[in-house]
């Protein structure tokens, strides 16, 4: 078992929480430097598809170390949460990025502070799932409890909607076209980033389906990181694209 109290847990869940409400207004005048907002200026770049592995895996192998350490790693609640917490970051990490086309890179700079958070975000989960949880939190009986069964249909909802409209991106352009399309499928006909809605709407349903603060302060770094991002997306199709964006929003249907 590891040697972290629960108050001292807490009050690293305070600090998360706070760096979070930072980074929403940084990102909102500052535009991290990946995807269609790379720039030179934030310094050496990698292969895209080998950054993405590289940031994405940690938590992976994070959570896994955490899991298979644990007394609680074979008891049926536990295991079921960290197998749906797993299938997103085995999509995420070893099959998304082999997906991908083109050949975009990704600022060195931006991949160590993704890996930085991921690590972090493993800990503070699987520290409070098969550490720190009260024994009796969750057993067999929580697998029918309303928060879990509530938080597991939304967490999948919003997992099926990313990987859609990843999906759509993807096919956007042919062979050895560069240019840009607004994306029309899907949700992206009421948003224009309806991968980051879908996966708002996933660590939203992990929030509910472990009713934890450890799943809160995850749900909201996912807003603090998408929401100012979406933003910037919106705009940049503004200038692009105009007319065509109707009445599209930037990340919540119909409100925002």
């Amino acid at each position: 078992m590891t040697e972290i109290t629960l108050r001292e847990f807490n009050t690293f869940l305070l600090i998360m929480s706070s760096i979070a409400a930072i980074v929403f207004v940084a990102l909102y005048f500052l535009k991290a430097g990946y995807g269609m907002f790379r720039d030179s200026r934030w310094g050496i770049s990698l292969n895209n598809k080998v950054a993405w592995v590289l940031m994405e895996a940690p938590v992976f192998i994070v959570m896994a170390l955490l899991w298979w350490g644990s007394e609680r790693r074979f008891e049926a609640a536990p295991l079921v949460i960290f197998l749906l917490f797993e299938l997103h970051y085995f999509q995420r990490s070893f099959v998304f990025p082999f997906l991908m086309k083109g050949k975009s890179r990704m600022p060195v700079s931006i991949m160590l502070m993704g890996v930085v958070f991921n690590v972090l975000n493993g800990f503070m989960q699987g520290e409070w799932l098969f550490y720190l949880a009260p024994a009796d939190r969750y057993t067999t009986g929580w697998l029918t409890s309303p928060a879990f069964i509530i938080g597991t249909l939304i967490f999948l909802t919003g997992m099926a909607i990313n990987w859609h409209s990843d999906n759509v991106i993807r096919h956007l352009r042919k062979p050895g076209d560069t240019r840009h399309y607004l994306p029309q499928k899907g949700l992206y006909r009421y948003v224009t980033s309806a991968n980051y809605f879908g996966e708002l709407v996933e660590w939203t349903g992990f929030a509910i389906l472990t009713w934890s603060a450890a799943g809160a302060v995850f749900a909201w770094w996912t807003f603090a990181n998408l929401v100012p991002r979406a933003n910037a997306i919106y705009h940049r199709y503004q200038e692009e694209f105009g007319p065509q964006m109707g009445r599209r929003k930037r990340i919540f249907p119909f409100l925002y």
